[in-house]
This record gives C-alpha cells, structure tokens and sequence, in this order.
C-alpha cells in the first residue's frame, strides 16, 4: 500500500535545469535510504544519487557537483536538483525508497535534453 509518486520531469535545453520530487504515501512506519536511478534507451538502469535517513549523500560520477539530493523527512519526499543538463542525461529517471524495510520504486518521469 505504498505508492511512490515522481514528477518534475520535462524538455530542457542544455546547460538548463530541473527539478524532480518523489514523494512516498501510504503506511508507512520506517524510512531508510531514498535514491535516484536513471535508464536511458537501450542501457541498464544506471544508480544517480542516494540519501539516507540522516542525510548522508553519495553520487555517481556522472553527476557529481551538477546534481544535488535532499529530502524533507515531515513531507516523506526526496528531491533532485539537476543543473548543468547535457544530453547524455536523458532518461527516464526513478524514484528508489526503502520503506518498511520493502524496496520500493516509482513507475518514472521522463527528462530530454536537447542540444
């Protein structure tokens, strides 16, 4: 009975940004590590970023120092700022949580970034 639900995604010109939110309903009654993943046509779903419970972030290389994680703990959300877009980070981008010790994800928001 837990829902992930994302948005934010859209079309952004390179070197633009945006801004995609996750937020988690449902019963919930533990919440550990909240995550970003990414898959782009004809690849594997690729790791992004992750925070866990108390705020400790990590990030792939391909976006580190462009792409900055948060969370809002009272509103069960986690957030993505991604600036300096470039095309290769094109995907479809999902929301991952750990919730009730169950591994949750979200069904995805779409991100284009034109050249």
């Amino acid at each position: 009975q837990v829902q992930l639900v994302e948005s934010g995604g859209g079309l952004v010109q390179a070197g633009g940004s945006l801004r995609l939110s996750c937020a988690a309903s449902g019963s919930i009654f533990s919440f550990g590590a909240m995550g970003w993943y990414r898959q782009a046509p004809g690849k594997q779903r690729e790791f992004v970023a992750v925070i866990t419970s108390g705020g400790t972030t990590n990030y792939s290389g391909a976006v580190k120092g462009r792409f900055t994680i948060s969370r809002e703990n009272a509103k069960n959300t986690v957030y993505l700022q991604m600036n300096s877009l470039k095309p290769e980070d094109t995907a479809v981008y999902y929301c991952n949580a750990a919730i009730n010790s169950v591994n949750y994800w979200g069904q995805g928001t779409q991100v284009t970034v034109s050249s």
